[in-house]
């Protein structure tokens, strides 16, 4: 039988197991600081436990913590962290510098997006994190550890991260409990005590899984990649708009606003002569005025071997301005960390094709 991971228990689960171990209860809360609030990478370090209660852990569970196979940094101080899993597996975090969030609010922060999944089986015809297909979920403590191990690589082992996102490889709402449960326990004051309202999930359509995401008692917020207005131009680089087509997608959107009462984002990639023609711009609007969303739109990241390029900075200020007289709420993000690979996956995929030996 596996043995599950510390990270991926809750704070009941373990304290059920100390019970059954006849352990005093502030024993949980000294391993629960171990794992948060002190990063605890390997067992040894956890060393106010005595030993015959570390040997019980070690052989009921797992600790695990990923490998740094690769670090890449831009001059605006974006870093891009490649991670080899326990099983080999390659997977992505980025750290944006401080800068205005999602929402246009202006803070000094520090931003993770991480990934939920080695490679996506959705096909986003722009994406280079599909091209080489699905591989698996992660575990909710490989969600986690993407945010201890980059907090605990570049600020030791106190709290740094304020902001997460998870849009990096694969499609969250696929991997939902996992997320869900990584994301109670980043959540939670025994646990990473990140505040729901500063955690963005993102999906690139899943209905159902929306609506189910909507009904949670948490206040996550919600990004959708839309990426096109219309159902034929969508529908050309998303294949989940044929499951999933516009009028669905915002029905369960519209939900989400109403339950939580909380702002959407509608992440819109720039693709030149795509979907970044003037045309666009006003079912555009009228889908994002109908949602009281915000439109991020976002020059695209060139990928090695896909054909699309991102418009010319004119091209997007026009854009911009089309949505503006429209009275929408927009921004437009120049993406940071061109030079480091950062279109979601493609550090990974560039290191799997050349098969280089990065550790």
């Amino acid at each position: 039988m596996t043995k599950p991971d510390l990270r991926s228990q809750t704070q009941e689960e373990i304290r059920r197991q100390f019970q059954l171990w006849q352990e005093p209860a502030y024993r949980v809360t000294q391993l629960l600081q171990w794992l948060y609030a002190r990063r605890a990478a390997h067992w040894g370090e956890m060393t106010n436990l005595p030993k015959s209660l570390r040997q019980r852990l070690t052989e009921t569970y797992t600790l695990s913590w990923p490998e740094l196979a690769l670090r890449q940094g831009a001059r605006d101080t974006t870093q891009k962290f490649l991670w080899r899993l326990a099983d080999g597996a390659l997977i992505e975090s980025v750290l944006i510098p401080a800068s205005p969030s999602l929402y246009g609010e202006s803070s000094d922060r520090h931003t993770l997006c991480v990934s939920t999944q080695v490679g996506c089986a959705y096909g986003c015809k722009f994406c280079a994190s599909g091209l080489d297909g699905w591989k698996r979920h992660l575990g909710a403590e490989e969600i986690i550890n993407q945010v201890l191990a980059v907090e605990r690589t570049e600020n030791g082992r106190g709290r740094w991260i304020n902001n997460l996102v998870i849009m990096g490889m694969g499609e969250p709402l696929a991997n939902y409990d996992n997320l869900l449960k990584a994301l109670r326990i980043l959540n939670a004051p025994w646990g990473g005590q990140m505040g729901a309202r500063k955690i963005t999930v993102s999906t690139s359509g899943l209905a159902p899984q929306i609506r189910r995401l909507a009904d949670e008692p948490q206040q996550f917020r919600l990004a959708v990649s839309l990426h096109g207005a219309t159902d034929e131009t969508r529908a050309r680089l998303m294949p989940i708009n044929k499951k999933y087509p516009l009028k669905e997608l915002a029905a369960a959107c519209a939900y989400y606003q109403q339950k939580k009462g909380r702002m959407i984002t509608l992440e819109y990639i720039l693709i030149a002569g795509v979907n970044d023609g003037l045309d666009q711009a006003p079912p555009l609007a009228k889908l994002a005025l109908g949602l009281r969303a915000k439109v991020n739109l976002i020059p695209y990241n060139q990928v090695e071997g896909l054909p699309w390029v991102r418009p010319e900075e004119p091209a997007q200020e026009a854009f911009l301005a089309a949505l503006e007289r429209c009275k929408v709420r927009a921004t437009l993000r120049r993406e940071k960390g061109g030079e480091i690979d950062a279109a979601c996956g493609q550090l990974r995929l560039k290191t799997e094709r050349q098969g280089a030996n990065v550790a």
